[in-house]
């Protein structure tokens, strides 16, 4: 007798735990049993589990109206746009459902403005360790190479460089005239959750405007108050050309975006791009409801709060623990690495701490918390996982 999962096509490694029902930062699984959640969703439900502002917003709107097409005017696209351009400083923005899709934006766009000076073989700068998606074009821009296994050829038109390194950026800039963006990650979430710093930020910004290159930020991972801010440039005082955003702007409804101010604005056409499921009535709702309530409720502050919270609790705890040899992060992005392997703890975190983890890298613990999360039960995060690791 087949089970049901032998059903669906054996992508992901799952724990053997269903959940059914979630509130805030707290779920349940099947059998009543109560667990913390410290991934919200790997940085998706920011605002917590079936928070009553976005479920009273889906529930309205699937009985008002569900999709349309962009063949016509979408009320609450316009003012989702309208909004988080005013939150980003950016100036026009389009809408897909994930952010492997809002990344394959950008990467059209620098095609587009490569297209528009004549540039015909034209380069992208992405870093090592980066992850943008798993699209061709997005899974050829990630610099993992377990991802790329079996995919071979990989897309050509991107030139990976170690990052945070300025100077791998400034020799490339010298050796190839064919570049036209840089594509980059303000914290590697999945490269195991490395901030860079806002020198390295900064002198991109300054190299691309002495080149005429597009300074992309994915923000997948980081956007929606998760570093602290609302978008994890607005630390460094950069300003991108193009941001892409998706996960926390949902809270688990699919919806991405990806928004770009001055020339890069410009580069889409009738006909050049699009999406049928794009920026539906009810997926632009729903970001409308989350920010609102990120607003009220000044999430990005408290996250901001939160995240030292975090860090302190961790590094006061796990002090002189053998095999911690580094505890870093920015807002509610927190990674601890330890000196090998640690896969297993994901589910040795289940079962003895009711506490849901991430790790990446392999040897790093991710720690991606709702923003809404009490000050208790960020230090409960802390408890669970200093017995854990000690």
């Amino acid at each position: 007798m087949p089970t049901a999962s032998s059903f669906l096509m054996p992508v992901y490694t799952r724990q053997p735990i269903s959940f059914v029902r979630g509130l805030g930062a707290t779920l349940w699984d099947e059998d009543g049993i109560e667990y913390l959640d410290a991934i919200a969703g790997v940085a998706v439900t920011n605002i917590g589990h079936a928070h009553p502002e976005v479920a009273n917003a889906i529930a309205e709107q699937a009985g008002l109206l569900l999709h349309t097409s962009n063949m016509f005017g979408i009320p609450w696209q316009e003012r989702l746009s309208k909004q988080l351009c005013a939150l980003s400083g950016m100036q026009r923005g389009f809408f897909c459902n994930s952010g492997a899709e809002a990344n394959e934006t950008a990467l059209k766009l620098a095609r587009l403005h490569a297209n528009k000076q004549g540039i015909s073989q034209p380069q992208v700068l992405v870093m090592e360790n980066s992850f943008h998606g798993r699209t061709f074009a997005t899974l050829a821009a990630t610099g993992n190479p377990a991802v790329h296994r079996g995919f071979e050829p990989l897309m050509p038109g991107f030139v990976r460089l170690p990052y945070n390194d300025t100077e791998a950026v400034r020799r490339a800039a010298d050796c190839m005239p064919n570049i036209v963006a840089v594509l980059v990650e303000p914290v590697q979430g999945e490269g195991g959750v490395r901030p860079a710093s806002a020198a390295y930020l900064q002198a991109l910004r300054s190299l691309c405007d002495e080149r005429n290159w597009l300074l992309m930020l994915d923000e997948v991972q980081t956007g929606m108050g998760r570093t602290g801010a609302w978008f994890g440039f607005q630390h460094t005082g950069v300003v991108p050309d193009v941001i892409t955003l998706a996960k926390g702007l949902g809270n688990g409804f699919p919806l991405g975006a990806c928004l770009a101010r001055d020339q890069a604005a410009a580069l889409l056409a009738p006909g050049s791009h699009g999406s049928t499921f794009g920026g539906n009535p009810l997926a632009c709702r729903v970001g409308c409801a989350v920010i609102e309530v990120m607003e009220r409720e000044h999430l990005p502050e408290r996250a901001a709060r939160l995240g030292e919270r975090l860090l302190h609790g961790l590094r006061a705890n796990l002090d002189g623990v053998p095999g911690v040899i580094d505890i870093r992060g920015l807002g509610l992005m927190v990674g601890i690495e330890l000196d090998g392997p640690c896969d297993d703890l994901v589910h040795k975190a289940l079962v003895q701490e009711r506490l849901l983890i991430s790790v990446t890298r392999g040897r790093t613990i991710r720690l991606l918390p709702p923003l809404i999360c009490s000050e208790a039960q960020i230090d409960e995060i802390t408890r669970r996982l200093t017995r854990l690791l000690r």
